[in-house]
């Protein structure tokens, strides 16, 4: 089996648009939420969003949209795309540059893309109401591929001409995760030598509003205790948007053309809860087991891992279901908590991409040796006794690092990144 390792990254998010942006909020525990006008209003009570700085994707045509000048796309790519393929292809051209790779690097049957988002609901919406009022043939032709599940991968495969293998996840929140997880596969096996896998969503009124009527948006008037992942008062989570990418290649690939290296991305796990099609399971019963399989696919014990970024997304039933897996695995007897924060806290859930997301911030700990405070906690809730919860960033490197992701319909996903000293 080949070893992993990530080579590249790119954000696009709440809390920054560059590498450097994202690590200094993470280290001051500085949160990017923004009151959103369109949440606005008695029948809408949630207040706060994720804003992603310096966009404006708000008008139906993407010619219309405004970005931050550093970037460029070709006004022939922008017809097939809705907001966060937008992202997705900044993002990914960063983390293209931070790898020190070229576009024509991975046009090539070695180098494949696996993309995960929820598609565009609002450019669904707009072409289907645009059908029912003045008939398919005024639709955009494009309307298909830039609004489905797959658009990212429809799009980006094109544009960045992959010939390798290219494939779309969708496990709701767990679904970027499961991306880098099929696609750690894919290298570890020599199937593919490199991997671009890109986490990415809308983040926009259209998106977010549904987790509304499940009473899964906070409705908490204070954005310093709006998002409190692990804290009593927990009450939902805020919505975000944006893109993650990240560059993995097989160690081989990667040390023959002198590339930086963030991290080994060590191996993962998966499992189903068999619950519910939108609750996690009360005992956490399927978390538990992907973090058992993740730590048994890469032959490690429990208490050699330092950090857990967790899934963490502030609501009651969720926070208290991943509470009792992580004790599940990590308190028993013998076992010794490791240091444990949700990042969420800071950016938000971006549902999609949180897996993405939340494992390039898994790998800025490893490389720059931090662990990331649980923002905003004021009361710890009680049945965290026996686990580590940061209250505050740690300057301790973390050497092995495990980052949690769960999706409706019971989908978990653990994966693991090590500390690189090649």
């Amino acid at each position: 089996m080949n070893k992993v390792v990530v080579t590249g990254l790119g954000f696009v998010s709440s809390i920054g648009n560059s590498i450097p942006e994202v690590v200094d909020h993470l280290r001051e525990l500085r949160h990017g939420f923004e009151a959103f006008p369109a949440l606005d209003g008695e029948n809408c009570p949630p207040k706060w969003y994720g804003s992603i700085k310096g966009f404006e994707t708000k008008g139906l045509d993407p010619e219309d949209w405004s970005y931050p000048e550093r970037y460029k796309v070709a006004r022939n790519h922008l017809k097939g795309m809705s907001p966060h393929v937008l992202y997705s292809y900044f993002a990914t051209l960063d983390a293209l540059a931070d790898a020190s790779l070229e576009l024509t690097d991975v046009s090539g049957q070695m180098t494949g893309l696996y993309s995960a988002s929820a598609g565009s609901s609002v450019v669904q919406h707009n072409q289907v109401q645009r059908m029912n009022e003045r008939g398919i043939l005024r639709c955009s032709p494009f309307c298909v591929v830039a609004s489905t599940v797959g658009t990212i991968n429809f799009n980006l495969g094109a544009f960045l001409k992959i010939k390798g293998a290219v494939c779309g996840m969708a496990s709701a929140c767990a679904s970027s995760a499961h991306a880098l997880g099929f696609a750690y596969d894919a290298i570890a096996s020599g199937r593919q030598e490199r991997m671009i896998v890109i986490g990415a969503e809308d983040g926009n009124r259209e998106s977010l509003l549904p987790f509304a009527a499940m009473r899964a948006l906070t409705t908490v008037a204070d954005p310093m205790s709006a998002s409190c992942p692990f804290d009593v008062a927990r009450s939902g989570f805020v919505g975000t948007g944006g893109a993650s990418t990240l560059i993995l290649e097989s160690e081989a690939c990667a040390r023959a053309r002198g590339a930086k290296i963030y991290a080994e991305f060590k191996g993962w796990g998966e499992a189903g809860d068999g619950h519910s099609p939108a609750m996690s399971h009360p005992h956490g019963d399927g978390l538990a087991a992907a973090m058992g399989n993740a730590l048994a696919a890469t032959q490690l014990e429990p208490e050699q891992i330092d950090y857990v970024n967790a899934h963490g997304t502030s609501t009651p039933v969720g926070d208290l279901s991943e509470i009792r897996a992580l004790k599940n695995v990590f308190a028993g007897p013998s076992a010794q908590s490791p240091a444990i924060s949700s990042t969420k806290a800071l950016t938000g859930h971006s549902l999609s991409m949180a897996g993405a997301l939340e494992a390039g911030i898994s790998c800025l700990a490893l490389r720059d040796g931090f662990m990331p405070g649980s923002a905003h906690i004021q009361s710890l809730d009680p049945e965290c006794e026996g686990l580590n919860i940061l209250r505050a960033t740690s300057a301790e490197q973390p050497r092995l690092v495990m980052s949690n992701s769960s999706g409706f319909g019971g989908a978990n996903v653990s994966l693991i990144f090590g500390e690189w000293n090649g």
